[in-house]
């Protein structure tokens, strides 16, 4: 393993690695929400955009049955329930990493049944039964400050009689009018009080069993929040992530993002959202909650690869079974290494396997260790570049497992999770392939070990399908 930072993020089945920042895309199956409301109510629409969303870069969708707009109509559990039931249903069986945003526990207690890892609790985990049902489950926690769940702390004017009895009490003068010094109000009150409800909520939290590594903070930008507090707790991100709880930043879109951009419409305040993200990136955020998932992963992406050394471990599987395969093989592997901010360390020896997945003829296979600052995504457009490049012809009859000039699987890669239609990680299939697990085994002691630590499951010898039968000599590609 190549990375320092191994902070984590426990949400039940997955543990999100927090070495890069992850994106949370915004799925609300709503009819009124403030920027998006209806776009996905339809439970198919809303379903197809949280896939696409996945494919866009989003680390976790965040399904929400309830608008939390100024203004909104309150939802009864039952009706949020039957808007977000399906949804979460099909996203969970995609694989992805469901967080149901809610205040219900009913919901959450039944979204948490069908597979969400996560709860993001709007009223902050105020309500004694929904700390019940989290801690019931090893279900990760978003715990959010709204202030009016935070109660009423402004300050209270206090009439001091005088000790003297017989001292007459002067008649109260009407207050001077006082002009604005500061452009702001004065941060401490604000993020004692911030601070001091999300500390209590996370406390609250521990105390019922809910271990520290599952809980994030959220301080709730816009949520009964001036546009003024809303800039001091941004500036102040860095003393929230000082708290050492996994740190939110969900400013997508809301009212403050317009007041510092000048952009009154809320669909047109993602570039001004970017700009808030990647400032609460360097304060120590590490979950993006957004609504446009394709221009913050862009921003992000670019932004981080710039601007922090990044280099993870990773391993292609290259496959070919047309003409000169050795050649295909080692031209993939040349290309591979020239790929922006990605090198190629090791290459195994070349093997034949049987056909396997609807082939028709033996394959020549190998494995490539590289190291990459790319994220995945980017790094599969480049492989599916070098496949083009190389030949590749894909016929839809075959579902990709026709003939091939060459085949680049992005097998593996440290400390990454992801489902989608466009790429999963690690590969779906790597622990049944033993014309990868063979290959591997040229590049480290014990593949089987290593996979299996990192939560693969890999299948004996004798169960694998794609059996190596020979061995097919050096690759020379430098």
């Amino acid at each position: 393993m190549l990375r320092s930072d191994y902070s984590t993020w426990l949400c039940g089945k997955h543990e999100l690695s927090l070495s890069r920042p992850r994106i949370m895309g915004i799925l609300n199956v709503t009819p009124d929400s403030f920027s998006d409301g209806g776009d996905h109510f339809d439970p198919k629409a809303a379903i197809e955009h949280g896939l696409k969303m996945l494919d866009e870069g989003a680390d976790i969708i965040d399904v929400g049955g309830e608008s939390t707009r100024p203004g909104h109509t309150p939802v009864s559990p039952d009706d949020e329930a039957a808007r977000v039931i399906p949804v979460v249903r099909a996203l969970v069986e995609a694989g992805a990493l469901v967080s149901i945003d809610t205040r219900h526990v009913q919901v959450a207690k039944a979204c948490l049944h069908l597979g969400a890892s996560i709860v993001n609790d709007v009223s902050g985990f105020t309500d004694p039964q929904m700390v019940a049902a989290v801690a019931d489950s090893q279900c990760g926690c978003v715990i959010m400050c709204d202030n009016e769940f935070r109660g009423n702390e402004s300050r209270k004017s206090v009439v001091l009689e005088s000790s003297n009895p017989r001292r007459r009490t002067p008649e109260p003068r009407p207050a001077p009018q006082v002009r604005r010094r500061f452009t702001l109000p004065e941060e401490a009150p604000i993020m004692r009080s911030i601070m001091g409800f999300l500390g209590d909520q996370a406390r609250t939290l521990q105390r019922a069993g809910v271990a520290h590594d599952r809980i994030c903070i959220d301080p709730g930008p816009g949520f009964n929040k001036t546009t003024d507090e809303d800039v001091v707790i941004q500036r102040a991100m860095r003393k929230l992530n000082s708290m050492g709880y996994v740190l939110m930043s969900a400013v997508s879109r809301k009212r403050f993002v317009g007041a510092v951009s000048g952009v009154s419409d809320p669909v047109k305040r993602d570039a001004a959202t970017v700009g808030l993200a990647i400032a609460a990136i360097e304060a120590g955020a590490r979950i993006l909650r957004v609504h446009d998932v394709a221009t913050v992963s862009e921003a992000v992406n670019s932004y981080w690869a710039v601007a922090h050394k990044d280099p993870r471990q990773g391993f292609v599987s290259l496959g070919s079974n047309v003409g000169d395969r050795m050649g295909y093989l080692a031209r993939a592997c040349k290309l591979i290494n020239e790929i922006p901010l990605t090198c190629v360390v090791g290459v195994s020896s070349a093997y034949e396997s049987e056909p396997a997945y609807g082939i028709e003829t033996p394959v020549a296979n190998a494995v490539a260790e590289i190291r990459t600052e790319l994220h995945p995504l980017v790094l599969l457009d480049r492989l599916l570049e070098i496949e083009d490049q190389l030949g590749r012809t894909r016929d839809e009859e075959t579902l990709g497992h026709g003939p091939r000039t060459i085949d680049c699987d992005l097998a593996w890669i440290e400390d990454e999770r992801h489902a989608g239609p466009k790429l999963t990680l690690p590969h779906p299939r790597l622990g049944e392939r033993d014309f990868v697990l063979m290959p591997m085994e040229d590049l480290m002691h014990d593949p089987v070990r290593f996979l299996s630590h990192d939560g693969v499951d890999v299948l004996p010898p004798e169960e694998r399908v794609g059996r190596v039968v020979d061995e097919l000599g050096v690759i020379e590609w430098e």
